[in-house]
């Protein structure tokens, strides 16, 4: 055999490895939310990455064995892979725990473990994995919305500082009407979660000030969850976004586009390369605060157009419930800020009151998260 031929089996070999510790890690981490009499009854089972076509994950009882399709999880992120090891570790729940006994294999008790888990009771078979669903184009008024707003951000290209603005400030205005319109007229709806950049032992500091934007002003909620780190082979954590399928899809888009832009500007500011990734991160900071201000002014616009009553903020008590019921022990985070060069931060804010979400980059439901960095 080639010598780069087993270089690339031994390669795959040490990231299938390392993907089933993820999988016993992430079981484990699974079973925080149960009642401690149904933790004690779960007993880990083994786990395996298989050849498959016709579904991304089984449960088999005899064997006491979870296994995963190695397609997804070698093509998909871990969010993908994370979400059907929650729909498998349901069917055990069910099948050990339950008593499901001689029902259907996605028969009441299995729905019930999975509201236990808080699993997708749909993650089987061949439905799309978690990406795919958020990309994913329906037919509706919902999508009118998104096909407005799309346009609106092709126009937030535009060479014209001005125009690119106040196309970026229509876009965000129907991003708004559609939530108000959700909560006026009371319309049935579902929610979603999904990471917004990789699991990571530590984070940098801008990371929690652009969710803690995505959070104030995109619809969603901004949660930090567990979630294993395939390089690191430990648990870590990353931000999960929630809200509709569309404000999730809108709110990674601009996760996504923010930090494009800081990297493309940094690489600008730090041409000599004299400056080391904690001065990145006061840049960083300073592009948010910059692009959040363009928030705060239209508040001020908002509130002086409404004669001084007070602007209140959208909020979706079903999406409150969803979150209380997925997340039912959630605590506050806060971090100490260390020193700061308050020059890179002044420099960051100048660029960040530049910048305009525009139609820049585009998104693929499919894409290889696994891949090892070391």
């Amino acid at each position: 055999m080639p010598e780069n031929k087993k270089e690339k089996i031994s390669i795959q070999e040490e990231i299938e490895r390392r993907i089933l510790h993820g999988l016993a890690c992430e079981w484990e981490n699974s079973l925080w939310v149960l009642d401690p009499i149904y933790q004690r009854k779960m007993k880990k089972p083994m786990f395996s990455l298989r050849n498959m076509t016709s579904r991304y994950g089984f449960w088999d009882g005899q064997r006491r064995e979870i296994c995963i399709s190695r397609g997804l999880a070698l093509d998909y992120t871990w969010n993908d892979v994370r979400d059907v090891l929650l729909h498998e570790t349901a069917h055990q729940l069910a099948e050990e725990v339950l008593n499901a006994g001689q029902e259907t294999s996605h028969g009441n008790v299995f729905r019930r473990a999975c509201r236990m888990l808080r699993a997708n009771p749909e993650a089987s078979g061949r439905y799309k994995p978690l990406t795919e669903r958020v990309c994913e184009q329906t037919a509706g008024e919902e999508d009118k919305i998104m096909l407005r707003v799309k346009k609106l951000l092709a126009l937030s290209e535009s060479g014209n500082h001005y125009e690119a603005e106040a196309a970026m400030a229509k876009a965000y205005h129907y991003i708004k009407k559609y939530n108000i319109d959700l909560l006026s007229f009371n319309e049935k709806r579902d929610f979603i979660s999904i990471f917004a950049g990789k699991p990571a032992l530590r984070h940098f500091r801008e990371v929690y000030h652009l969710g803690n934007l995505l959070n104030d002003y995109y619809f969603v909620t901004v949660i930090w969850v567990s979630a294993y780190v395939v390089e690191k082979e430990k648990m870590g954590s990353v931000m999960e976004l929630s809200g509709t399928k569309k404000n999730v899809e809108i709110a990674s888009y601009v996760y996504e586009f923010v930090n494009h832009y800081i990297d493309s500007k940094w690489a600008e500011f730090n041409r000599d390369g004299k400056l080391n990734r904690y001065r990145k991160t006061d840049f960083a900071t300073g592009i948010i605060e910059g692009f959040r201000t363009k928030f705060k002014k239209r508040e001020i616009e908002e509130k002086e157009t409404s004669n001084g009553r007070e602007v209140l903020k959208i909020e979706d008590p079903m999406l409150v419930q969803y979150i209380d019921s997925r997340y039912p022990h959630v605590a506050s985070m806060s971090r100490a800020v260390p020193d700061q060069d308050e020059k890179v931060l002044k420099e960051g804010r100048k660029f960040g009151r530049e910048m305009v979400i525009s139609k820049g980059i585009t998104q693929t439901g499919k894409q290889t998260g696994l891949m090892i960095e070391e």
